[in-house]
């Protein structure tokens, strides 16, 4: 995943430094996994979650303390007649120590602590995975939404030129007499139909672009001041097919949704176990070295005394602790946790199922759409040749603009069709490229 952020990152500021840079669909999805502060804060938890995932963090390892102490007193023994030492005395002492605390067996709970932090992170890294999926789902279909309405607005443009041409022709025609003001007038709201089209329609396309600006997350700027870019992919691309079989079979392996179940799923077993270790005694060595230094001295009395102290105390203890009654609480937390754990099973299969479902649904609209677009465009195409034939008819008189103008919109009405096809199309491609795992396995390879 960094190897592609960072590739990209040059592009991306050559990107800003043109208005009309040109801009593939994988180019927008790259941008905006750059850009995205959800994948920053993401990222930032999976790391997180990766300096956790050490041994030392599940409690293998010995801890061990550093203490010392400084006290000073003053003892005055001036009336009290039982001591060898009358008068007034000051004293002080340090006393620096050193512990070390090591469990030895705590029920295997250091292992399955150890499991559960590794678990957490391979959460942490799905959770990113589910963030790529949806950012990239999310900006493609911008792309192509954007990328469609640039291809209406295409035609629409082309139809109002066509239109342009026979108003003028038409003009020509009127000025010698060889056709009536009827024609013309039919011509001419042909005309400003089409003008409204395009003008509508080339709102639909800037609208669409800046979604997809806004979705990759570029600078208000670049959104404000039109600075739109040239999309360079197709709607008409190659798609790789699937089959039903490889389907689902790619969508247990690979579907991240299923992963983070299955990873919930051995949290609640690894939660389970280490429930159970609570039920084991606990047994623990203890090592540590207390060194004492001291002095005293006093300051008056009949008798002068004055002295250094020093000795050390060491010690190595084991120590075993055993709960021998809680009102059977740790009983009970295990028996909850193996329920939270049937619970997670049924769980995961219940979404599975509703996977496959989904992804059999979406396999079937995929057949139709394939088998639409192709009808589509034969439509678009035999509708665009009768135009071309009633264009030339027109021209020799043999049809009016009545008939031409229905002709015309006959083809605009295939070609949009065909156009929106096309994108509803790769619109159920996408949901099973993301669906089988692919979407994600293609910006983090």
């Amino acid at each position: 995943m960094t190897r592609i952020y960072v590739t990209l990152v040059v592009a991306w500021a050559t990107f800003l430094g043109f208005s009309q840079q040109k801009l593939s669909a994988e180019g927008a999805v790259i941008i905006a996994l750059e850009n995205n502060f959800q994948m920053q804060i993401a990222s930032k938890q999976l790391e997180i979650a990766e300096k956790n995932n050490k041994w030392s963090e599940a409690g293998l390892f010995p801890t061990v303390d550093l203490a010392a102490t400084f006290g000073n007193s003053i003892i005055d023994n001036t009336n009290n007649p039982f001591t060898f030492t009358p008068g007034i005395l000051a004293s002080r002492q340090i006393n620096p120590s050193i512990n070390a605390n090591w469990n030895l067996f705590a029920g295997l709970a250091v292992k399955m602590s150890k499991q559960r932090l590794e678990q957490l992170e391979d959460q942490s890294r799905g959770n990113t995975m589910i963030l790529i999926e949806n950012t990239a789902s999310d900006v493609l279909k911008a792309y192509y939404n954007a990328l469609v309405q640039e291809m209406r607005l295409e035609l629409l443009s082309e139809v109002y030129d066509l239109s342009k041409q026979q108003v003028a022709y038409e003009e020509v025609k009127q000025e010698y007499g060889q056709t009536n003001s009827l024609a013309l007038m039919q011509l001419n709201n042909q005309l400003f139909t089409d003008s409204i089209n395009v003008i509508q329609q080339r709102i639909n396309f800037e609208n669409a672009s800046r979604n997809l600006l806004l979705l990759m997350n570029v600078g208000i700027d670049e959104i404000e001041n039109n600075r739109l870019p040239v999309l360079t992919d197709s709607l008409t691309k190659l798609l790789n097919p699937f089959g039903k079989d490889e389907l689902l079979e790619e969508m247990r392996s690979n579907n991240q949704n299923l992963k983070n179940q299955l990873i919930n799923q051995e949290l609640t077993k690894t939660g389970t176990q280490l429930q159970r270790s609570f039920l084991y005694p606990v047994i623990s060595l203890q090592l540590g070295a207390a060194p004492s230094f001291g002095s005293f001295r006093s300051i008056s009395g009949s008798v002068n005394l004055s002295a250094e102290t020093q000795q050390v105390n060491y010690f190595g203890n084991i120590s075993v602790r055993y709960n021998l009654f809680n009102n059977w609480k740790n009983q009970r937390a295990v028996e909850v946790s193996k329920i939270q754990e049937e619970i997670a099973a049924l769980s995961s299969q219940d979404f599975e199922q509703q996977l496959t479902n989904s992804a059999l649904n979406l396999y079937g609209i995929w057949e139709v759409r394939n088998q639409l677009v192709n009808l589509s465009q034969l439509n678009a195409t035999y509708a665009r040749q009768a135009f071309e034939i009633g264009k030339d008819r027109y021209a020799l008189g043999s049809i009016n603009s009545l008939e031409l103008t229905t002709l015309q919109n006959n083809y605009l009405n295939a070609a949009m069709s065909y156009y929106d096809n096309l994108y509803q199309r790769i619109d159920v491609y996408l949901e099973l490229f993301k669906l089988s795992g692919r979407l994600q396995l293609e910006y983090t390879k």
